[in-house]
């Protein structure tokens, strides 16, 4: 997307100052002009292998609380997983450099889902959902983030562990005190939410498989999007199945492949295999706003919301990157993706309001085959 002809950071200022631009109008043309300035720039990737960076290709990143480190699945051509962690520390102008950790770390399964776990400090952990394979069973697995690198200073070697759970779909961290040092798995017809330290589990059946889940903060609530395209709240006070443990319930036309709870926790927002993005008001259970543009058929393909810069950011199954106003659902821009499209190059995207951490500027991050880009948004 082209910016418009005379459209600039002064006109903006004074055409709002005359009285042409309404608060609502002067704020989405500020996300117009911000996200259509942002350049491309390849971020230089430092490791102790340079040889697996040029072999092996990104198939998911995913930033920390903090937006000072990724988590990094990648694939090896011999087949098979890697997980690695970058630290984002260096990611400044002009030149663009950040340090990838050294990876022991290998699996023939296939990564289902990913998520950042909180245990003995904020993001202490990486939570990953593996495949079963042969006569191999399916688990979902803690790793400490210090076996890649001592990330807090005085940290000492955390809870490794490994939960037999066989086909799991999508998994869950909790930061709700009602269900501390629990995580959720999303399974075909059942929703099972274990507590790591003392083994104790929940169990919740489900008609459809469980696709997509996130923990709400404050309420004691897990919302999950199913393949069915229903999308429900569990209430972690019931034990067990009992009357009533469904607290919410709304519906798409598709397969969901992302929720996420906005944070006031009286809104969400869902995408499918459809292409479509809704904004649900939770009180009364109606799509409030609908978001345009997204490429979908039947990929599982996450969405990113921000409410601190007021955007929604999704990949789409066409490979390009597309960002939309949170408040009015406008299309802001849409980046194509720097290499070739094809179903095996879909970017993984993560965006963040301090990249590299507190003093960090904001910006989006773009990994696609074996590059990482940054799209800096000042």
């Amino acid at each position: 997307k082209i910016t418009r002809m005379g459209f600039n950071a002064s006109s903006l200022i004074q055409k709002s100052k005359l009285g042409f631009l309404n608060v609502t109008s002067y704020c989405r043309l500020a996300h117009e002009l911000r996200v259509s300035c942002m350049q491309r720039k390849k971020v230089q990737i430092h490791s102790s292998d340079p040889s697996a960076l040029a072999n092996d290709r990104f198939n998911l990143i995913l930033a920390d609380t903090n937006s000072d480190r990724l988590f990094t699945v990648n694939d090896v051509r011999v087949g098979g997983s890697k997980y690695g962690i970058i630290s984002l520390r260096g990611l400044k102008p002009p030149t663009f450099k950040v340090h990838m950790h050294e990876n022991l770390y290998f699996t023939n399964r296939k990564v289902n889902s990913v998520c950042w776990a909180s245990l003995n400090h904020l993001d202490s952990h990486i939570l990953l959902c593996l495949m079963g394979i042969a006569e191999t069973p399916g688990c979902a697995t803690l790793l400490p983030a210090s076996l890649f690198v001592n990330s807090h200073p005085g940290d000492r070697p955390g809870m490794l562990c490994s939960f037999r759970i066989p086909g799991a779909w999508s998994c869950a961290w909790s930061l709700n005190i009602q269900a501390n040092n629990c995580f959720s798995t999303g399974l075909s017809r059942w929703v099972l939410v274990t507590n790591v330290v003392t083994g104790h589990r929940l169990s919740f059946g489900t008609s459809s498989d469980v696709l997509a889940q996130q923990f709400a903060l404050m309420a004691p609530l897990l919302f999950n999007g199913c393949r069915s395209g229903e999308i429900f709240a569990i209430d972690l006070r019931c034990r067990n199945q009992g009357k009533g443990w469904k607290a919410t319930r709304l519906f798409h036309d598709s397969a969901v492949t992302s929720v996420q709870i906005l944070q006031e926790e009286q809104c969400l927002m869902a995408s499918d295999m459809a292409g479509t993005i809704k904004l649900w008001d939770l009180r009364t259970t109606k799509c409030i706003r609908q978001y345009e543009g997204h490429v979908n058929e039947y990929a599982h393909l996450p969405l990113h919301v921000h409410e601190e810069e007021g955007i929604v950011v999704a990949v789409g199954q066409d490979c390009y990157t597309r960002i939309w106003s949170l408040h009015d659902a406008h299309l802001l821009r849409t980046i194509p993706s720097p290499h070739p499209t094809s179903r095996t190059n879909v970017p993984s995207v993560a965006f963040s309001s301090r990249l590299g951490g507190f003093r960090g500027a904001p910006g989006l991050l773009m990994a696609v085959q074996q590059d990482l880009y940054c799209f800096s948004y000042s």
